[in-house]
């Protein structure tokens, strides 16, 4: 009978050994880096059991026991936190953060950048174009002008008619927040207006310390009756706005009337030519203060500015030989 209990007594304390180093190596295997040697994002699907999401992960290479991984979700309480979404691990990452960072639903963060100046023909093929994004460009119309271009954030199945419509929003919120502290004396009657020459001075220079003076050269020619002679907005007449015009202006296209050729129009066309940026809108409504009426690009990427058409006229000159050199 002693010996039958110094038996058990010996089978129990290895069973509690055994099961003391089995719970040393959990804890350690918990808190350590995992096997990943790059980042890798996961995708997992709404409606995922625990199983299936330590599965994924198992698949990833982002943790090496999926069986194990679901143990630790029940064993620290995150299991009924862990929410579907994409996220994003980095090498290093433990099966415990991997775990918290599912269950704070800390999702990735995806960027996509609408460059100033675009067309909303452009605007649509990027959107169309951005992963992870859910659903079809936006069935009613998306007028020129009415986006503000900036870089977004968005997460996996996000849609692109809610992109379209927080591109929408941010233009309006600063219109909202810059039209009321425009400068006195603008011939600006709408902050449509604003938009329709912010689309203009984006068009026209590429040079951001240029734009107030590119407004100012515009604002000018309005406040004395003068056409606006913008040779971007006589491209933009020729296609619509159904692509980018291809090839050089010529002096027929100058002549050819169109309610966006503003050699033949006076003051504003009717529309916005693309979808202007922050600092070109900053631009028109707080312009630098000049007697510029005139510019010509220098050859270099930037414009040089006149007051007198005879002046103009040199630097046309100018530019000229540049380009024969």
């Amino acid at each position: 009978m002693k010996r039958l209990l110094r038996g058990l007594l010996a089978v129990l304390l290895a069973g509690a050994i055994a099961l003391s180093a089995a719970w040393l190596w959990y804890a350690d295997w918990l808190d350590s880096p995992g096997p990943l040697a790059q980042d890798r994002i996961v995708l997992i699907p709404r409606g995922t059991r625990v199983a299936g999401i330590a599965e994924r992960l198992a698949e990833a290479g982002v943790v090496q026991h999926a069986r194990l991984v679901e143990l630790a979700a029940w064993h620290t309480g995150l299991a009924p936190s862990l929410k579907a979404g994409e996220y994003q691990f980095a090498p290093g990452d433990t099966p415990r953060q991997v775990l918290e960072r599912i269950a704070a639903g800390k999702v990735l963060a995806r960027r996509l950048t609408i460059p100033e100046g675009q067309m909303t023909v452009e605007i649509r093929r990027i959107i169309e174009a951005g992963e992870a994004l859910a659903g079809a460009w936006p069935t009613t119309p998306v007028p020129e002008g009415s986006l503000l271009p900036e870089t977004y954030q968005y997460i996996h199945g996000d849609t692109r008619s809610d992109l379209v419509a927080r591109m929408r929003k941010s233009r309006d919120d600063l219109l909202a927040e810059l039209w009321p502290k425009r400068a006195a004396g603008l011939p600006l009657a709408t902050p449509e207006q604003a938009i329709i020459l912010a689309s203009i001075v984006e068009a026209e220079t590429p040079v951001p310390a240029e734009r107030a003076r590119v407004a100012g050269v515009y604002l000018n020619r309005l406040k004395r009756g003068m056409k606006l002679q913008a040779d971007p907005t006589v491209a933009y007449g020729i296609t619509r706005g159904e692509r980018e015009l291809e090839r050089p202006l010529t002096l027929n296209d100058l002549a050819q009337p169109s309610a966006w050729n503003t050699y033949t129009i006076d003051g504003l066309p009717p529309t916005p030519i693309n979808h202007p940026g922050r600092a070109s809108i900053a631009a028109v409504l707080q312009p630098e203060s000049h007697g510029f009426l005139y510019f010509v690009a220098d050859g270099k990427g930037g414009h040089v500015f006149a007051t007198t058409y005879d002046q103009h006229l040199k630097n046309v000159a100018a530019y000229r030989a540049t380009q024969r050199r």
